[in-house]
């Protein structure tokens, strides 16, 4: 279980580039060909990497998390005082209700009411693949581990072989899931 909150409290940072090759439009599509070749893929899921490794010691582990909460708190101590008081806590949390609002209206113009759940099942795909991807069972997913994870979901979405997805290839690798 302890496990399995790590990887989930990870996951609150970000969902992993896999996600981004099968969602519209494709972010790892770098030259907006509509294809995601495999150097695309892998620089996507290096630059998402960066992100979640909050504190940058080449591994995504419970020390992120720590690290994310971190930077949370000099974000909310506004004073720089080194306590939040409960009016910063009050305007923090005010202002995360307003982007999220913002966001989720944005989503809903763009994408429709059915999102929620798709992110949600993407989550949780998350979680399980970074699950995966942890192929030692240290709790702990290093760059390498990364990167393997992502060849390998790619290659399985890569069904001609030719080293680029095409959107054939996605819409095929999202009806099996």
């Amino acid at each position: 279980m302890k496990k399995l909150s790590v990887y989930a409290g990870l996951m609150v940072l970000s969902v992993t580039s896999a996600a981004a090759l099968h969602a519209a439009p494709v972010k790892a599509d770098a030259d907006g060909n509509r294809f995601i070749t495999k150097s695309e893929a892998m620089a996507a899921a290096d630059a998402r990497f960066a992100k979640i490794d909050v504190n940058g010691d080449g591994a995504i582990n419970a020390a992120d998390r720590t690290a994310m909460m971190a930077k949370l708190f000099v974000i909310m101590d506004t004073d720089k005082n080194g306590a939040i008081s409960q009016s910063e806590f009050i305007a923090a949390h005010e202002a995360g209700v307003e982007r999220r609002a913002d966001r989720r209206e944005r989503r809903m113009l763009r994408i429709g009411a059915s999102m929620r759940e798709e992110r949600q099942r993407d989550r949780l795909r998350a979680i399980a693949m970074l699950a995966r991807a942890d192929t030692n069972r240290d709790k702990s997913v290093t760059q390498a581990e990364y990167r393997a994870a992502i060849d390998a979901r790619f290659s399985k979405a890569d069904a001609n072989q030719d080293d680029s997805i095409s959107i054939e290839e996605r819409q095929a690798v999202r009806k099996t899931r």
